[in-house]
């Protein structure tokens, strides 16, 4: 069934060439194919790709639509918020310990949320047991 199967994210974006911008800008990421002027489509060097569509409900969500599972958590931190990103807190998460706008959740690893330009909650994860 789905077992074998690819994920992908697809990211609402009310104002698509703003998020084209913000992914370019903030985020260093790069279309690899547009359809129709209303998805962008994006792929990393680690393989995974994901959509960014054009719709009048876009950061309607409220939770995390997306993560982006890096090395180095701190060090990708550093870099978006030089790009100008700005990174969320949720205090009441239980359990959970903040380093500034790092979270470490245990059995899980470390974590920092931002929202992209279409307010969209996207997550940035480091996994226990990673450098």
């Amino acid at each position: 069934m789905l077992d074998d199967s690819r994920v992908a994210a697809n990211i609402p974006a009310s104002d698509i060439d703003r998020a084209r911008a913000f992914y370019a800008d903030k985020l260093g990421l790069t279309p690899v194919r547009e359809l129709m002027g209303e998805v962008l489509e994006y792929e990393t060097a680690g393989g995974t790709r994901f959509g960014v569509y054009r719709t009048d409900y876009a950061g309607q969500a409220g939770h995390t639509i997306a993560q982006f599972h890096v090395d180095d958590v701190e060090a990708q931190v550093k870099e978006l918020k030089s790009r100008g990103v700005a990174f969320e807190t949720y205090e009441d998460m239980p359990g959970v310990e903040w380093s500034g706008e790092i979270a470490s959740i245990p059995g899980m690893g470390r974590a920092a949320w931002f929202k992209d330009s279409e307010g969209n909650v996207l997550c940035i994860d480091q996994e226990d047991g990673r450098a």
